[in-house]
């Protein structure tokens, strides 16, 4: 038992080793990673009980050990079935308070309102958002459209961590012939 354990916490040690710093930023890899854990904690229960039952006789111990790693298991995996719910229903993306994105946008010269704004999360680490920009007609000339997406896209970016985003720039008066269910 005790060199079963050994074996098992020498591979998963690399392992958690090898996944540690891509857990931060992928879904999947924390999941393998959450995985690898709670077999590095089940290899450190069956080596700490191997050796207490070597010696006392006291076989309890192995449900109790078996017992604690799942104790130790359940919040981790809460919490990976949160984000990856989060995820999958598209839910908008902590930390992204769209009145206050909404606040940023129309603070940019040229914008005059912002409409059907939708900010959701594609994958653990990516949140997308697209939007309605309503303009000065003058942004909708020459090069100036191209300069109000950068302007818009680096607002986001730098304020709410929004790496991808899609904008429909419009001019005033268009969007009244569609109806706004967003915010």
């Amino acid at each position: 038992m005790i060199v079963f354990g050994v074996v098992a916490l020498a591979g998963n040690g690399a392992s958690l080793l090898l996944l540690r710093h891509g857990q931060a930023q992928s879904l999947n890899v924390r999941g393998a990673f959450l995985e690898v854990a709670s077999d590095t904690f089940g290899a450190l229960a069956v080596i700490v009980s191997g050796v207490v039952i070597a010696l006392t006789g006291f076989t309890l111990l192995d449900p109790i050990a078996s017992l604690a790693v799942a104790l130790l298991i359940l919040p981790r995996t809460w919490r990976l079935l949160r984000d990856a719910v989060d995820v999958l229903l598209e839910a908008s993306p902590r930390g992204v308070d769209l009145t206050e994105v909404r606040a940023h946008m129309t603070a940019l010269e040229g914008v005059k309102d912002v409409h059907d704004l939708h900010a959701w999360t594609i994958t653990s680490g990516l949140p997308v958002l697209s939007a309605h920009v309503v303009v000065d007609p003058a942004v909708l000339t020459g090069n100036r459209s191209a300069a109000m997406l950068d302007a818009l896209q680096f607002c986001l970016r730098g304020h709410f961590d929004v790496v991808h985003s899609t904008f429909q720039l419009e001019p005033a008066g268009h969007a009244d012939h569609e109806p706004s269910v967003c915010l």
